[in-house]
């Protein structure tokens, strides 16, 4: 078993659900190394399993019709049959003054609840500033920024764009969006993980599954 299959093994999945359901988000540290052979396609089909649990869960809450099956392959064909055949943007790299704006990546008919990011250069050595971001929008409520604090070999995974959230007269759904601030100095190198594919900008609207 490789290193990153025995950390997948490990991972303690009512805990990081309770915490998806809390929070929107987790961070998981040491997850990775970087010298891993095809890194985000294993990423990608070890995470997606458990997740889809979860995303069927939430979707269970939120009184939605649609269920995730059970491999990311299984999905994926779900996805090119209504035409998202394009895997989104992986990399990410920013250099002095360059930022990310605040977005979702959240096109095509079929949208998973979550996505996987993660730095792979370190922060406070090679670049500063940089950090990755979410925001939360509740109903007649400001936004609520959150910062979420990344290591090489640390996963973070948040929520795409919607998320349950439970109010006084039952659940809803509150929106979040992603962001990585100003790059102060150096250069940073990181990722975002889509399990779901996208469609050609302009082309449909986006909706949870």
């Amino acid at each position: 078993m490789t290193p990153l299959a025995t950390a997948l093994a490990r991972l303690d999945w009512q805990t990081i659900g309770l915490e998806l359901d809390r929070e929107g988000f987790i961070v998981l540290p040491g997850i990775f190394e970087l010298e891993v052979p095809g890194l985000f396609a294993h990423l990608l089909n070890g995470f997606y399993p458990p997740l889809a649990q979860v995303a069927n869960q939430w979707n269970d809450t939120l009184q939605l019709p649609c269920r995730f099956p059970p491999q990311l392959t299984d999905f994926h064909a779900q996805c090119r049959a209504v035409g998202q055949q394009q895997a989104l943007p992986q990399l990410t790299c920013l250099r002095k003054d360059e930022h990310l704006a605040l977005g979702q990546d959240a096109e095509g008919e079929y949208l998973f609840p979550f996505q996987l990011a993660g730095v792979l250069s370190a922060p406070g050595e090679d670049f500063s500033g940089g950090e990755f971001i979410l925001t939360e929008q509740r109903p007649r409520m400001q936004s609520r920024p959150m910062v979420v604090p990344l290591q090489p070999g640390d996963l973070a995974v948040i929520t795409t764009a919607h998320r349950p959230f439970k109010g006084s007269k039952g659940y809803y759904r509150v929106n979040m969006k992603h962001a990585i601030s100003r790059v102060r100095s150096g250069e940073r190198h990181g990722f975002l993980l889509s399990f779901h594919l996208g469609i050609h900008l302009g082309v449909g609207a986006a909706h949870d599954c």
